[in-house]
C-alpha cells in the first residue's frame, strides 16, 4: 500500500491557517469584503444576496468576524429604516492577507513528498 504525500517542510511546521477565517461561509464573506477596499462598506442585504445565504446565517458569522474584530458592523437609519452595513477593518485586512499566505504556501507544497 502505497503512502500518503506529505509536505516538504524541512525546517518548519505547514502553515497554520486562521480557524475563523477558515469555515468556508466566513472566507466568503471576508473575500468579498476585502474586494470593497479599506474604508467601503456594503449593506447587509447586498451582501446576502452577493453570497447566496441566509439572513440567518450571515448574521452568525459576521458576529464571529466581528468578535475577532475582523469585521465592523455599523447599524444607522436610512430616514425611519434601520440599515446595517458590514465593512472589514485593518485587523480583518492583515489576517485575510496572512491567510492567503498560509494557503499558498500550503499549496506551493502540495504533492512534495518526503524522503
Amino acid at each position: 500500500m502505497a503512502q500518503a504525500a506529505l509536505p516538504v517542510t524541512a525546517d518548519k511546521a505547514p502553515p497554520e491557517l486562521d480557524p475563523v477565517i477558515h469555515a468556508q461561509a466566513r472566507l466568503r464573506v471576508v473575500a468579498a469584503l476585502n474586494v470593497l477596499g479599506e474604508g467601503n462598506e456594503m449593506a447587509f442585504p447586498a451582501l446576502k444576496d452577493l453570497l447566496g445565504m441566509t439572513a440567518g446565517n450571515l448574521s452568525v458569522h459576521l458576529t464571529k468576524l466581528e468578535d475577532a474584530g475582523y469585521v465592523q458592523i455599523i447599524k444607522t437609519h436610512k430616514g425611519r429604516t434601520p440599515v446595517t452595513f458590514a465593512a472589514l477593518t485593518k485587523r480583518g485586512r492583515l489576517a485575510f492577507d496572512d491567510y492567503t499566505k498560509a494557503i499558498r504556501a500550503l499549496l506551493d507544497n502540495a504533492g512534495t513528498t518526503l524522503e
